[in-house]
């Protein structure tokens, strides 16, 4: 048995450390118990956003079945794996796992289907972008607090979120005015420097989420029927350790087959990620996480050889799952339900409920779409059934 090595308990220079926050917009006095990045992580689990998530799709439609991943459970596995490699590493573990609870929060109902159809809706209206609508969420569509709307998260949190896929403006290819209009306003009134990479935690977060949804992806097309394990034997990273376990343990029960092959999936992509990451840090030498963002690529990263593997998994698992009949016919239904409710409400905006109805003016306006969007981005799966069903159906109750 491999012993156990003892992880860290202070964090590296290169750490994003929690006395050192830039604060929060909205100044507030700080609290004896709980550090700001601990705060920001207890503000997120308790908003209204992450109940919601409970009900909206990662791959499969919350109707199909109550196993499959949710945007909700995604998240605590995402947590789970950044919190666990920001250990190893000597990282802000509460700042990745804020960062990890938040970084779905914009996503729509119906998952990228319901997404697509409201990037179509919103063309004309300045667009629709499920990372701006992150920021949207907790800057201001939770009113929770007496003194500001959204969350006031630290600026740490906030960078991450926005920019824990890289720098959102560079030179020559894309400046702040491309940018989704929810990013531009935040930022003209607090600036999270969006030229640069976000810090370590944040890295760590966006690919704590490469992981996760690799292997439960994989995991929950099996568990549907869309895949056979058989499918899997040539498939990169998969293929390999399926068949370790296969030869291991002849004649497992498939749903143990399943697990084992899931946490060797998890296993080898995190010991990789530590490795290189490992890597980098000593070539580069941080002494801040000031330092880390200032870098020209990012610290935090797979090594070439696993980064393939990823892609290759990733482009099976968009032909043979994402791409599946049975995920086309329920994302076809998905977009016509957000188009038909999204149309409908752009149009007649006193259908709204009172408080949405209040924010929004004339039909067809930018004011009104930006209110209809945000109220169906904020949907579940089921919430948008049933409201679809309470506007277009007259034998339902409206």
């Amino acid at each position: 048995m491999t012993p156990w090595i003892p992880q860290p308990t202070v964090l590296a220079p290169y750490a994003t450390h929690p006395e050192e926050s830039r604060g929060r917009l909205h100044p507030e006095p700080g609290n004896a118990h709980r550090s700001p990045h601990q705060r920001d992580r207890d503000r997120i689990i308790h908003a209204a956003a992450f109940r919601r998530l409970k009900y909206k799709t990662q791959v499969f439609v919350n109707s199909v079945g109550e196993n499959y991943r949710t945007r909700l459970t995604h998240s605590l596995e995402v947590s789970q794996i950044a919190r666990s490699v920001s250990r190893m590493l000597g990282l802000n573990e509460d700042l990745a796992e804020a960062l990890a609870l938040a970084h779905d929060l914009g996503h729509t109902c119906f998952g990228h289907a319901g997404e697509d159809a409201l990037k179509d809706c919103m063309a004309s209206f300045d667009g629709f972008d499920h990372n701006a609508q992150s920021l949207r969420v907790v800057t201001k569509l939770e009113r929770r607090y007496a003194t500001f709307d959204g969350l006031n998260l630290t600026w740490e949190t906030l960078e991450g979120l926005v920019k824990h896929n890289g720098p959102l403006v560079k030179a020559g290819e894309r400046t702040l005015e491309e940018l989704p209009a929810a990013i531009r306003e935040y930022v003209s009134s607090h600036d999270l420097e969006l030229a640069s990479y976000a810090g370590p935690e944040a890295q760590i977060a966006a690919l704590a989420d490469d992981i996760a949804y690799n292997a439960h992806d994989i995991d929950d097309s099996l568990r549907a029927g869309l895949l056979q394990l058989d499918d899997l034997v040539e498939v990169p990273l998969v293929g390999p350790l399926l068949r370790e376990v296969l030869e291991t343990y002849p004649g497992l029960e498939t749903s143990r087959i399943l697990h084992e092959t899931q946490r060797r999936v998890i296993t080898a992509m995190v010991d990789d990620l530590r490795r290189e990451t490992s890597r980098r840090l000593c070539t580069a030498a941080p002494g801040s996480a000031a330092e880390i963002r200032a870098m020209n690529e990012p610290v935090v990263a797979f090594s070439a050889e696993m980064a393939e593997n990823d892609k290759g998994l990733k482009d099976f698992l968009f032909l043979n799952v994402y791409r599946h009949y049975r995920v086309n016919r329920m994302t076809s239904k998905a977009r016509r339900v957000v188009r038909e409710t999204f149309a409908l409400l752009l149009e007649e905006p006193r259908l709204l409920p009172t408080d949405w109805r209040e924010r929004a003016s004339k039909p067809h306006t930018p004011r009104t779409a930006r209110v209809v969007c945000d109220y169906i981005a904020g949907m579940t799966d089921r919430f948008a059934l049933d409201e679809h069903a309470r506007l277009f159906d007259p034998l339902v109750k409206p």
